[in-house]
């Protein structure tokens, strides 16, 4: 029989979701990509801030290590324009006025 011990029992997720805030339009615009393990955020990009946040001890360690690389933390802030004004562009003649 399977080993049905509480610790194999459990289901664990690892969830990337990012966001796309745009405050009148594309004047104002703000990218946030958040980590999720289990339903716990552990860290989180904000374009905001500039730099990986931790958000629990592993967070932090991981938050450290993606912000000592200036190409990936260059390539995350650019993210707001590669994605977000992208998409906004994309879809604002479908979106807006409905």
């Amino acid at each position: 029989p399977p080993d049905l011990s509480p610790a194999h029992t459990g289901v664990f997720q690892e969830m990337v979701k990012s966001e796309c805030h745009f405050i009148n339009g594309t004047d104002r615009m703000r990218f946030v990509k958040r980590f999720i393990y289990n339903r716990e955020q552990y860290a989180m990009f904000d374009s905001d801030v500039g730099v990986f946040v931790g958000d629990t001890p592993y967070g932090e360690k991981v938050a450290r290590y993606w912000n000592s690389d200036p190409e990936w933390i260059e390539y995350r802030r650019a993210a707001v324009d590669r994605h977000c004004r992208h998409n906004y562009e994309l879809s604002t003649p479908f979106l807006v006025g409905r």
